[in-house]
């Protein structure tokens, strides 16, 4: 096999294991995903950034089980950390 066959292989093996991204304008956000996006730990987030009463909604999806994890716009959560941009 040469190198040109063995790096298409890699790509297509790649490609298969990548999951694609949706359209910040329709994904949803774990608080996980607000943390690394903010760069700040998912606990903070949590505690001290999600209950602010500026931060979006939360978005609850039906389960079975009662109570699901809170999900958030993803354009949502840009444009309120963008509210903060400095002024001057």
């Amino acid at each position: 096999m040469n190198e040109e066959t063995l790096i298409d292989r890699l790509a297509v093996a790649l490609a298969a294991r990548v999951a694609s991204a949706l359209p910040v304008a329709i994904d949803l956000w774990d608080i996980a995903t607000i943390a690394l996006y903010l760069k700040r730990e998912p606990g903070t987030v949590r505690e001290q950034m999600a209950c602010l009463p500026g931060f979006p909604k939360a978005i609850r999806l039906p389960t079975s089980k009662g109570r699901a994890q809170p999900l958030y716009n993803a354009k949502e959560v840009i444009a309120w950390a963008q509210s903060y941009r400095d002024k001057n």
